[in-house]
């Protein structure tokens, strides 16, 4: 006798768990583009290099007799070249024996909810390890003075721009302050964030960031760059499910030579700044380091 129409089998439960994977891969993306306000997310096409852009020059004196020709000061935008942007693949498996010992929902979709948690980590760590190349500078004494002063560099630096401010602070420079301000705090991608914070704009907490510093920036000056893993010829061959977006790809399958239960997971996706001198590197100092303020 065939089997029931509308039965639900193994193949259809490890493309749910696939589909759910990829859902809350992408819905934490989603709120991570929308607190940090990314417009502008780009795909990679083939031969294209992952690039930012500092400004140097020289300044000529501004010492000028009368009626002499003003000197002209020449600036330019170099190119900073970060490399080629890398798809990223991890795996990991269940053995029969593991599964009896443990149980299917540890031994297998527990693990996966820690590859899906290490792999944001990953983007978030590489993403602050770039922003402290930015090559603004900044102090103050205490977190809401070093706070206010990097927003002070970012007016000076986009000031024809109409830009968004938006922070970045280790948990323990805030905890302090925050602990006896009336906030409201939001999560998006494992960070934790304030909007509109004491009118200097988004507050993003995050262990990354190294403690005593603020990293702040213009939202407009982030940009999101990936590599379509559903748009690279790769369904070809391989059989990951994805969605639209393409920011990342899973597949489960069961391999009977080793008699376990493998996942494997794709992703080349990657958050950078386009000016580096629009990021500013804010001190934290205390009074003490300061005598004179």
């Amino acid at each position: 006798m065939a089997a029931e129409e509308n039965l639900i089998k193994k193949a259809d439960l490890a493309r749910s768990r696939e589909i759910d994977f990829v859902y809350r891969f992408n819905d934490g993306i989603k709120k991570l583009t929308e607190a940090l306000g990314v417009t502008r997310k780009i795909p990679k096409q083939a031969g294209a290099v992952l690039k930012a852009y500092k400004a140097q020059g020289t300044l000529e004196s501004g010492a000028v007799a009368e009626g002499d020709i003003i000197p002209l000061s020449k600036y330019s935008t170099v190119p900073v070249n970060f490399g080629e942007i890398t798809l990223k693949k991890w795996r990991k498996a269940s053995s029969a024996e593991s599964i009896v010992e443990k149980g299917y929902d540890q031994s297998v979709i527990m693990t996966l909810d820690q590859l899906l948690k290490d792999v944001q980590k990953g983007i978030r760590t590489d993403f602050f390890t770039f922003l402290a190349t930015g090559t603004g500078t900044a102090t103050g004494v205490g977190f809401q003075d070093a706070a206010a002063a990097a927003w002070g560099q970012l007016q000076v630096k986009y000031e024809d721009t109409d830009f968004s401010p938006v922070h970045f602070i280790n948990p323990l420079d805030a905890a302090k302050y925050l602990g006896a301000a009336p906030i409201t705090t939001q999560s998006a991608f494992g960070m934790t964030y304030i909007d509109d914070f004491l009118g200097l704009g988004t507050i993003i907490m995050n262990t990354d960031v190294t403690q005593g510093t603020i990293l702040s920036t213009a939202k407009e000056n982030i940009v999101l760059y990936y590599i379509p893993v559903n748009g690279a010829d790769l369904g070809e061959v391989f059989d990951f499910t994805s969605d639209q977006t393409g920011y990342i790809g899973v597949h489960e399958e069961p391999t009977y030579n080793r008699m376990q239960v493998e996942d494997t997971v794709i992703s080349g996706v990657k958050l950078f700044a386009e000016r580096l001198d629009g990021i500013v590197k804010s001190t934290i100092t205390n009074a003490s380091q300061n005598p004179g303020a």
